[in-house]
């Protein structure tokens, strides 16, 4: 039985099952941290659900007739995902210009980043600029039109660095139940290239060949070419202590980060027997959250358990202060967060549009009995 022809994209498959095969090989390594079988399991989930993203994302992806599509779902986590959050991107060129329109649909909170340096599937180098809702003009029934690159404008435009290649869009629902469970719930996002005319080439062989190895560089970008966590290089509001919160701060120009947020994240860690009793105030903002990840910056099962919490949703003292517990079992309090059983995690809070002084949170290990009991 004969192979099939020899063609460009057979080439590019060959190259992305060798990728594939590179990255089972030395991503989920001990060098990386991985050292037992709970964590290998979940890592090649990860892969995974790498591997849809980048099908879904970069495959068929052209910045000069560009449209939005959605980045995480509840099956498709990477990157910090959050439970009240929907998340788009368009590919961009930063030689033209465009126009966007669409509808906040009721979001407390709606912004656009600019991408830099992920050109053709690579990860992004850099946040390079954000427009958010304060900077544009929203119609009383949440309608706008915005403008990205070109000749600049007083309002409702932002400039396109030459090597500018995506926008992502954030959009923060404070509702009682996960925005991001919402199956009905969709952002009407409307994008086109000022200028652009007729429709783009039908695929053929060499483009098929492009999107193929597009979705090998976005593999290999998100995890072998990402070099190994560095805990002595990484950001102040990353925590390196079990169970203590660095003060939050703004992330500056971090990939894949907002300028205009607030960040302060570290691990759990609990005995099966213990719980974690965290203290705070939610700060005056536009909007706020805390949610669990694993390991692999995904969170947790949130179409079936409370794993994050918002202002909303959350329980408060009489004083106004919150207190969350972090457990393994329901404890019988309000404002529990389901480990899912895991000895340890992440907690990840977000702060947007702060105004002043934001409390760090405050955590205390206890033993589970003296909570139900």
């Amino acid at each position: 039985m004969s192979g099939p022809l020899p063609s460009a994209s057979g080439d590019a498959f060959g190259e992305l099952l060798a990728t594939l095969a590179t990255v089972q090989q030395e991503y989920l390594t001990a060098a990386r941290g991985v050292t037992t079988a709970e964590d290998t399991a979940e890592g090649h989930r990860l892969l995974m659900h790498q591997l849809e993203t980048a099908l879904a994302l970069t495959f068929e992806l052209d910045p000069l007739h560009p449209d939005w599509r959605r980045i995480i779902t509840p099956h498709r986590k990477a990157l910090g995902d959050n439970t009240d959050a929907l998340y788009y991107q368009a590919p961009v060129d930063g030689a033209a210009a465009y126009r966007v329109w669409g509808n906040t649909m009721g979001a407390v909170y709606t912004s656009f980043t600019v991408e830099a340096g992920a050109k053709e599937g690579a990860y992004s180098a850099r946040t390079a600029g954000v427009l958010n809702d304060t900077d544009f003009d929203v119609a009383p029934d949440g309608s706008f039109e915005i403008f990205f690159g070109g000749p600049a404008r007083a309002r409702n435009w932002i400039a396109l660095p030459d090597d500018a290649a995506l926008l992502i869009t954030r959009h923060y629902f404070e509702w009682p139940e996960p925005a991001a469970a919402d199956p009905g719930l969709q952002v009407p996002l409307h994008i086109e290239r000022i200028g652009a005319s007729g429709p783009p080439p039908r695929p053929d062989d060499a483009s098929i060949a492009a999107g193929i190895r597009r979705v090998a560089t976005f593999l290999r970008g998100r995890t072998v070419d990402q070099p190994p966590r560095d805990p002595s290089n990484l950001p102040s509001w990353v925590g390196l202590v079990p169970n203590v919160f660095p003060p939050p701060e703004a992330p500056g120009d971090l990939a894949f980060a907002a300028f205009d947020a607030a960040y302060s994240v570290s691990t759990y860690s609990l005995a099966p027997d213990e719980a974690l009793v965290v203290t705070g105030r939610w700060p005056e903002c536009r909007f706020a959250n805390v949610c669990l990840w694993n390991r692999y910056l995904q969170t947790y099962d949130f179409l079936h358990r409370r794993v994050g919490l918002n202002r909303s949703n959350t329980v408060l003292e009489p004083d106004g202060s919150f207190r969350m517990v972090i457990a393994h079992a329901d404890p019988g309090v309000p404002n529990w967060l389901d480990t899912e059983g895991r000895a340890t995690g992440q907690v990840y809070w977000r702060f947007f549009l702060p105004e002043g002084a934001i409390a760090t949170p405050r955590a205390t290990v206890v033993k589970l009995t003296d909570l139900t009991g």
